[in-house]
């Protein structure tokens, strides 16, 4: 799980330079405080950002910020359906439709994975 806690760090890092204002409590709980679930979501996504990155050869930082932000988001959403049947429209939205702070903060939970985080 200490992958899965290098990437909730990734995010609340990201939520505190993105989110415009205030963040809801649950955006920023500590490790400890999140549910069991996000923690095995949280640690799975780290393990397929890892696999990617090591599988192209490192070739990930010729992507653009955008690529990498879409590949953490999808992978999250992957792991929304499989703990939620019928999750809200909004856990499942596509890349289009997040609002920017969390697709740059997407975007920085790859670049942090990327570097060997």
């Amino acid at each position: 799980m200490e992958h899965g806690r290098v990437f909730r760090e990734a995010w609340i890092a990201g939520v505190r330079k993105h989110y415009p204002g205030d963040p809801k409590p649950g955006y920023v709980a500590p490790w400890e405080d999140t549910p069991d679930w996000e923690r095995a979501s949280a640690a799975a996504v780290y393990e397929q950002v890892r696999d990617f990155v090591d599988t192209s050869g490192g070739a990930t930082t010729k992507l653009t910020r955008e690529q990498k932000g879409r590949f953490v988001a999808l992978c999250w959403i992957g792991q929304i359906f499989k703990h939620f049947p019928d999750p809200k429209p909004s856990y499942v939205a596509d890349w289009d439709d997040m609002p920017e702070w969390q697709r740059e903060t997407d975007a920085d939970i790859f670049e942090r994975i990327e570097h060997g985080a």
